[in-house]
């Protein structure tokens, strides 16, 4: 027996709605202009955050595709909330790097985009639940 599900419909208010959709937006130009594209193309801080963990530029590359993949889910209503929940994980990551292998002490950046993203995947909570439901009918 199968059975299908309508799509989540949230109740937001237009000026929520716009907020969240800015904030959205706000995050992905952030993820894929400003953190991941210069992860991706080379630029000399980003290499050097990398050799400073010790890590090797292959985290760089990996880290830039996620954030660039994370910036773009925010922009797909379904993938929003997704998106929003693995950057948070991928900002407490990089909040532990900063607090405990680099000693620029910018830990702040990435626990505030992560406290940004957690807003968002919270409130796209209902469009996560229906992720696997949606790959389920592919």
């Amino acid at each position: 027996m199968t059975t299908t599900s309508a799509p989540v419909r949230t109740t937001r208010s237009r000026p929520a709605t716009i907020a969240l959709w800015t904030l959205q937006v706000l995050l992905a130009l952030m993820f894929v202009v400003a953190s991941g594209a210069p992860k991706l193309i080379g630029e000399a801080y980003a290499v050097q955050i990398f050799e400073d963990l010790g890590t090797g530029q292959w985290l760089r590359i990996v880290v830039g595709l996620l954030e660039i993949a994370g910036g773009i889910g925010l922009l797909v209503p379904r993938l929003a909330g997704l998106a929003a929940a693995c950057l948070v994980a991928l900002m407490v990551g990089a909040t532990g790097a900063q607090l405990f292998f680099l000693s620029e002490g910018y830990w702040y950046t990435p626990a505030i985009l992560g406290l940004l993203l957690a807003v968002v995947a919270w409130l796209r909570r209902a469009e996560i639940r229906e992720v696997p439901t949606l790959l389920a009918r592919r």
